[in-house]
């Protein structure tokens, strides 16, 4: 059954070979406004948003919640599809595409595979994720940009043929570019990158997805999303002194864990909202993703209106005006849940080590550490990143370390910036808070990621050794920031962090504790006040970006056959039609499995573009069930234990299928599609859990894996490492109805449990066909 919206596609594309403009670029009646500087001919269509809002509300006959109203407003069939918080699958139509450097790669690799001649949307790579933290900012990006000069050619002319505009590295972090340049009020973004939500800050829906689903929009397909459930934040009150929009979002991850928001939007609303600034809302909505959440949101305000005129941007924000009723939420909207949040009496929250939803008050996290016997002395503090590199960040960790300076004091604990963007970067040189920052300790980094997700050559401690450090990033599992799995990780707001930077210890609270400054005199830090954006226009800094030409048909996109960092990629095989039998346990993974655990970063950055020298790490964090080990796993056919990569490719040789047992929340943190793309190069067929994060689920649907949950959690009691698995009915292999797993004990014993799935029809034809990439060619196939 192939839909005829995408034969016609297709015909039209393989055709032609000219670009096909999807339905959000067409010009408004009312008025013509650019999407950006950057794509002058590719208009916001509110008006199309608003007809099919319109056409919703008529037959769901309820009021929407904003969230509801940008996400159907983006429905590629509003009057036909399906609409039902939580179960059915929505057909959309995304705005734009953003891929971030690492992810772009295998996202660029499988659009060549489609066959296909140009992006149908508006799409961006940023070069953001391979430039490592060593010395500095400028010697840093030098030295980026010479060890990853054939990724940044690749990435540069792939951009070029298939008319993708391209970031430079030293451009800053793609969520940072997003807010200043991408997002508006009711846009829908996709991005190769988990912390995509950050764009909800201005009033967008911004969804972290896997590469292969940005191939689907890059392709003019229609892309599926499970119909997401609403989580309404309401915010009453004000921000104060110490409290900050990092506490909001602490303090909801407290509340909802990591897993809390799995299938579901936060949407913040609520008289509170107008006391945060539009940096502030980004920062709340960014840190969603450790929650689980889709995505978040804020409705369309004064402070959003501010922030697009001050980024050049005052015509959409006249626009968003005109339209500013599709962009808040109906009187009288229902959600799932209501969590309220009175932030007059919200406290300044630090949460860690290990999991970013171990909420702490900074009141009480020294007293806490010592009976945990976690180290209170900090090592290092860090701020920056896509969570908290705004202009009003790095403004409130200044006027904390100005205070530090007139008392004669500078930091106590390492310390290091890093600026969100070039932008960024340029303005605050030019208004003196970096040189407050560098005066009082701080080193300042390249506008990268860096230390966050790993791309940080640390020196000051040795592997193993049990230490803290803070930062105003937004995830720290175990060896996410320097790959030391004794490093105590905390995430707090940019000033908490400065503040204990220069106390240089977890015990020290800035709303009641003293100082002692180098006069021998005690003193207290005052609550940090700073401008939420600049007095003057911002400073735009270097020119860091590549416009595609309008006619890329004539560029080479090199890929050498004999390169270490960059593979072409080969067809996944397709079913065979028959049930998955005898399979082996590659590892029954006991406790906390995020995609960090099943594909590292840091050092094995490098490998994002060659799927196998990156399957080299295939979960080698995750811990063995059957010896408590991590990357320790026993070889069954050999019966002697290695390292589970090594184990996987001799099963592979062997030809032997395998699968993988999880814990709750497999897959939780990065959106990195490598972790699905690994095991299924590597030769398993199925990962069994008692739940999925999102965005990984669906990564392995794409890739032809068979994500399937317990249909009783207690069930994960039952398989051993030792056992053999069979998955029945696949001949029948239906949306809804459970499959059978027949588990073979050694001992010649057999039990059946029932396994869950969230399978569609289409996404079945995906595992049918071996990929979604493979159903994609199939179509193109037919439809020529």
């Amino acid at each position: 059954k192939v839909p005829v919206l995408i034969l016609s596609f297709f015909q039209h594309a393989l055709k032609s070979g000219v670009r096909r403009y999807h339905v959000a670029p067409v010009l408004c009646q009312r008025a013509k406004v650019a999407m950006s500087h950057f794509e002058p001919n590719e208009h916001i269509n509110y008006e199309k948003l608003e007809k099919n809002i319109n056409i919703v509300r008529k037959r769901l006959d309820r009021p929407l919640t904003l969230s509801e109203k940008i996400v159907y407003g983006h429905l590629d069939d509003p009057a036909k599809q399906e609409i039902e918080r939580g179960k059915t699958y929505l057909r959309l139509r995304p705005d734009r595409v953003a891929m971030q450097d690492a992810t772009a790669q295998m996202a660029m690799l499988q659009f060549i595979s489609s066959g296909l001649p140009k992006v149908a949307v508006p799409s961006t790579i940023h070069c953001d994720h391979l430039i490592e933290a060593q010395l500095g900012g400028e010697k840093d990006l030098q030295r980026a940009k010479d060890i990853n000069q054939e990724v940044y050619n690749f990435l540069a002319t792939a951009g070029a043929k298939y008319g993708v505009g391209f970031w430079k590295p030293g451009s800053g972090i793609i969520h940072q570019i997003i807010l200043e340049n991408y997002s508006y009020p009711g846009v829908m973004l996709i991005g190769t990158d988990s912390h995509t939500p950050n764009g909800g800050g201005l009033g967008g829906i911004c969804i972290g997805v896997g590469g292969a689903d940005a191939v689907d929009v890059m392709a003019g397909i229609p892309w599926e999303l499970k119909c997401p459930k609403v989580i309404g934040v309401k915010l009453t009150g004000k921000l104060s002194g110490w409290s900050s929009p990092k506490d909001v979002i602490l303090k909801v991850a407290g509340i909802l864990t990591v897993k809390g928001g799995t299938g579901a939007i936060i949407e913040y609303h609520g008289p509170g909202v107008d006391s945060i600034s539009c940096t502030g809302m980004a920062t709340i909505c960014n840190m969603g993703a450790e929650i689980g959440a889709t995505t978040s949101v804020f409705p369309y305000n004064a402070r959003m209106k501010k922030y697009l005129g001050k980024t050049g941007r005052a015509d959409i924000a006249a626009l968003a005006d005109e339209f500013q009723q599709h962009l808040v939420p109906d009187s009288g909207c229902q959600y799932d849940q209501v969590i309220e949040i009175n932030l007059s009496e919200l406290k300044p929250h630090i949460n860690g080590p290990f999991t970013p939803d171990l909420a702490h008050p900074v009141s009480d996290i020294g007293a806490v550490a010592e009976k945990e016997g976690w180290p209170v002395d900090i090592r290092v503090g860090l701020i920056g990143s896509c969570t908290n590199s705004s202009y009003e960040d790095m403004g409130r960790s200044a006027a904390v370390a100005k205070q530090a300076l007139a008392h004669g004091l500078k930091c106590r604990s390492k310390f290091t910036i890093t600026p969100g963007s070039e932008q960024i970067r340029a303005t605050i040189e030019r208004d003196g808070y970096a040189q407050i920052l560098r005066e009082v300790g701080g080193l300042v980094l390249a506008n990268a990621c860096g230390p966050c997700i790993g791309q940080w050559d640390r020196k000051d401690i040795k592997k193993g050794e049990k230490n803290t450090i803070v930062t105003s990033y937004n995830r720290n599992f175990t060896g996410r920031n320097d790959a030391n799995p004794e490093t105590h990780a905390f995430v707090t707001s940019p000033e908490i962090v400065t503040a204990l930077s220069i106390a240089g210890t977890l015990k020290f609270n800035p709303e009641t504790d003293y100082l002692t400054g180098a006069d021998g005199k005690k003193f207290q830090l005052e609550a940090p006040d700073a401008d939420e954006l600049p007095k003057l226009e911002f400073d735009p800094g270097q020119d860091t970006y590549q416009y595609p030409p309008k006619d890329g048909s004539g560029q080479h996109v090199d890929v050498s056959p004999t390169s270490q960092r960059l593979q072409l990629l080969e067809p996944f095989d397709k079913w065979d039609g028959k049930d998955l039998e005898d399979m082996l346990i590659l590892i029954k993974v006991k406790g906390k499995c995020t995609t960090d655990h099943i594909s590292a970063a840091g050092p094995w950055l490098k490998f994002r573009g060659h799927l196998d020298n990156i399957s080299n790490n295939l979960l080698i964090g995750a811990i063995n069930i059957e010896n408590g080990k991590a990357n320790s796993v026993r070889n069954a056919l050999t019966q002697e234990f290695g390292p589970v990569p090594d184990t996987a490719r001799y099963y592979k040789k062997m030809g032997v299928k395998w699968a993988v047992i999880g814990d709750e929340n497999y897959g939780e943190g990065s959106s990195r599609e490598h972790a699905a793309l690994e095991p299924r190069h590597l030769g398993g067929r199925v990962i069994i859990t008692k739940s999925f994060a999102r965005i990984h689920e669906t990564n392995l649907k794409k890739q032809g894996l068979l994500p399937l949950t317990f249909a009783d959690p207690a069930d994960y009691n039952k398989i051993h490492p030792v056992d053999k698995l069979s998955i029945v009915g696949l001949a029948d292999f239906t949306p809804g109805k459970p499959l059978k797993c027949i588990i073979k004990h050694p001992n010649g014993s057999q039990e059946t449990i029932m396994l869950n799935h969230t399978f569609n029809e289409s996404q079945i034809e995906w595992f049918q066909a071996g990929s979604a990439l493979n159903r994609m060619k199939e179509l193109q196939q037919k439809a020529s």
